[in-house]
């Protein structure tokens, strides 16, 4: 489903001639097509979209590091291209979940697995990654979770 929508909005943004957008989504199904080839060469199936969100999330991270970096640099002109490259990618992810609902999300996972301790965290992080893919950032998750198990 995620990988019609890709291939449709590269057909459009080839229509609408819209360079930044086509080399963006062109890149995104080229690193989509190098991750079903590992995922192949270790005997998987095809990625499902809940891989796809996990591939756009770190095609979206490697971005805003970039960012950081040009702006560090004085590189504008490189930062507002990462800039516009997230945005594109960031289309095709679901709606990010606001850290209230968050840490609701991770006391319910908590609860449900009778999370007791920091040993317990990999239980909860699996999870909320098997409910909330793609939509929550789970490098902060991570950090919310080890300080409910803590506390």
């Amino acid at each position: 489903m995620l990988r019609d929508d890709i291939n449709n909005a590269v057909k459009e943004a080839m229509k609408a001639k819209d360079e930044r957008k086509l080399s963006t989504l062109r890149m995104v199904n080229s690193t989509i097509k190098n991750a079903d080839i590992d995922a192949r060469g270790s005997g998987k199936p095809p990625l499902s979209d809940a891989d796809l969100l996990a591939v756009l999330q770190k095609m979206i991270k490697q971005r805003q590091e970039a960012v950081e970096l040009y702006d560090k640099g004085g590189r504008a002109e490189l930062a507002a291209q990462e800039r516009e490259e997230i945005a594109v990618i960031s289309a095709y992810l679901p709606k990010q979940m606001a850290e209230d609902e968050v840490k609701k999300a991770i006391s319910e996972a908590i609860a449900e697995t009778g999370a007791a301790g920091i040993k317990d965290m990999g239980k909860v992080i699996g999870v909320l990654k098997t409910k909330y893919a793609g939509q929550m950032d789970f490098g902060k998750a991570s950090g919310l979770v080890k300080a409910a198990l803590s506390g």
